[in-house]
């Protein structure tokens, strides 16, 4: 079985027990930061995956990282199993798993918008508006600023893609003119 579907499987599971004890948003949340702590922390994926180190030390981390971070007894039985079950490098790829279907039963999508300068707040309230128009959903907007699109913004919801960006007319002016 692939990584994306044996996370998939937990995040589920995680999704469940999140919506029966109305404790969704934390447990999301929290196994957010666990997986962007495992990612960043080359000693932590050395302690969790080193055989030489024994299961009981390696539960001995994880409660001590859960106990400063002050998670959930579910996230941290979670995590426990998947150190048991030496499956703690599918943590990043549930904790994507979980946010998605988080965001689904919440009816909430979540876009990007790109822009070569900062976007006014009054734009982006438009934007937003406009986006929740399209879907029916609540649109949870991230901004970016990229100067390479010289101007106009690149807007990303899901899988679709709305690029206004010049950067992106020139290119495709640029294969018009050369293919002709």
């Amino acid at each position: 079985m692939s990584i994306e579907t044996v996370a998939s499987r937990y995040a589920h599971a995680l999704l469940e027990i999140g919506v029966e004890t109305n404790s969704l948003q934390p447990i999301t949340e929290q196994m957010a930061e666990l997986a962007k702590a495992y990612q960043t922390s080359a000693e932590l994926r050395a302690v969790i995956s080193n055989p030489l180190v024994s299961l009981a030390d390696r539960e001995a981390v994880l409660t001590d990282i859960c106990a400063k971070m002050g998670v959930l007894p579910v996230v941290k039985n979670t995590l426990r199993m998947l150190v048991q079950r030496k499956r703690m490098a599918i943590l990043p790829a549930m904790s994507r798993s979980l946010r998605k279907l988080a965001d689904e039963h919440a009816k909430v999508v979540r876009a990007e918008v790109s822009s070569a300068k900062a976007l006014s707040d009054d734009y982006v309230r438009r934007l937003q508006s406009e986006i929740e128009k399209l879907t029916g959903r609540k649109v949870l907007l991230e901004r970016k600023v990229d100067p390479a699109l010289i101007a106009g913004v690149v807007t990303r919801v899901g899988d679709l893609v709305i690029d206004g960006s010049l950067r992106t007319r020139l290119v495709d002016l640029k294969a018009q003119l050369l293919s002709s």
